[in-house]
């Protein structure tokens, strides 16, 4: 995630709704990935200080402040683009829900920022109601209005079905979300991770189900026609395969085929997000300055060679040492709790690959 720049110069980052320096309102115009300053011109009208067009805030933005997206003027959807995927909101009767579902909306923009940095289509289910992508924040139902203890309990699973990514809202509760992360004994569980991990699913019906290189994911992944329950049902009652760090990027992703894909697919917007932020803030490591795989330029070419792919890696290594070491220094967990096999790494690769070859043909 790299940064952005006011019209006063002041640094702006990209949750920023309000420059800390000059007061002006904030945006960030997605058409153009960037964040930018607005003012009002003598219609009362917003205009980006970064191109001199016309916006008007997202309604979530105006009215809730869980946005901080615009929406053209020419545009009469009362939306963004980012909330425009979201099917369905928690109950904000619960005011303990308007901070939650910030934060998922937060999480969510992350993810979006990455898929357009990478030239990955984002339609929502409306607009394409078989290919497109919507999510549902849905919170666990076990008690009635009144407080009282429900006898059949509704619990809320995250997962990916057919374009849609249900998130169960508690996964935006931090005190919940260690909790669930120590009981299923993880070294790592965040709120972006969800998203970018049931991204994966969503992507895999995209770009690879139908794809000439479908029997090349199964050289790789296993076969995805396993069947998935029984798969789930093995998993979690004798736990992930004995030698699952010499094949799996994750003890999870040893689960099955989609698991493994998936899991691989967040690692590798883990690392490309997060390699943008060090170049962004010009980080180097032993001389080498990490170089940003969001750009096309002459280090990471948007045509797949292996020479791009071989850098990335290279840069990740690098910088994944310093964050862990860093984290060791103040006390706290690795930044990054993982140790990538050979056989993980090839699959990281076919991702890259994926994500950067062709992707003009992609109807699911």
């Amino acid at each position: 995630m790299k940064t952005f720049s006011c019209q006063c110069g002041s640094t702006l980052h990209f949750a920023n709704s309000k420059c800390v320096s000059c007061s002006l309102l904030l945006g960030f115009i997605p058409e153009e990935q960037q964040l930018s300053a607005f003012t009002k011109n003598r219609n009362g009208q917003l205009q980006a200080s970064s191109n001199g067009l016309l916006y008007r805030q997202c309604k979530n933005y105006s009215q809730y402040d869980v946005c901080n997206w615009m929406v053209p003027i020419q545009d009469s959807h009362e939306l963004c683009v980012s909330c425009r995927l979201t099917e369905t909101i928690p109950n904000l009767a619960d005011e303990n829900n308007i901070k939650l579902w910030f934060r998922m909306e937060q999480a969510k923009r992350r993810l979006l920022y990455t898929l357009l940095k990478l030239n990955l289509p984002v339609i929502n289910r409306f607009t394409d109601p078989i290919s497109g992508l919507g999510f549902a924040f849905l919170k666990d139902q076990v008690e009635d209005e009144f407080g009282n203890e429900l006898t059949v309990k509704n619990y809320v699973s995250t997962g990916h079905n057919a374009g849609l990514i249900t998130i169960n809202l508690d996964e935006a509760d931090s005190a919940s979300r260690i909790q669930m992360r120590e009981m299923m004994q993880e070294r790592y569980r965040t709120l972006v991770g969800h998203f970018r991990h049931e991204s994966g699913h969503y992507f895999w019906d995209r770009l690879i189900k139908n794809s000439p290189r479908l029997d090349e994911f199964r050289a790789l992944f296993g076969d995805e026609r396993l069947d998935y329950a029984d798969a789930m049902r093995q998993y979690y009652q004798n736990g992930p395969s004995n030698n699952w760090q010499n094949v799996w990027i994750s003890a999870y992703a040893s689960m099955h085929p989609w698991e493994d894909w998936a899991e691989t697919w967040a690692h590798y917007l883990h690392m490309v997000d997060t390699l943008e932020t060090a170049n962004d803030f010009q980080f180097s490591v032993s001389g080498n300055l990490v170089a940003n795989p969001l750009v096309n330029s002459a280090d990471y070419s948007q045509t797949y060679t292996s020479t791009s792919f071989t850098h990335l890696f290279n840069d990740w290594c690098r910088l994944t040492a310093v964050l862990n070491a860093l984290n060791r220094s103040m006390g706290m967990d690795d930044a990054y709790p993982f140790v990538i096999s050979i056989t993980a790494l090839d699959k990281l690769r076919f991702v890259h690959e994926i994500i950067t070859g062709d992707n003009g043909d992609i109807s699911a």
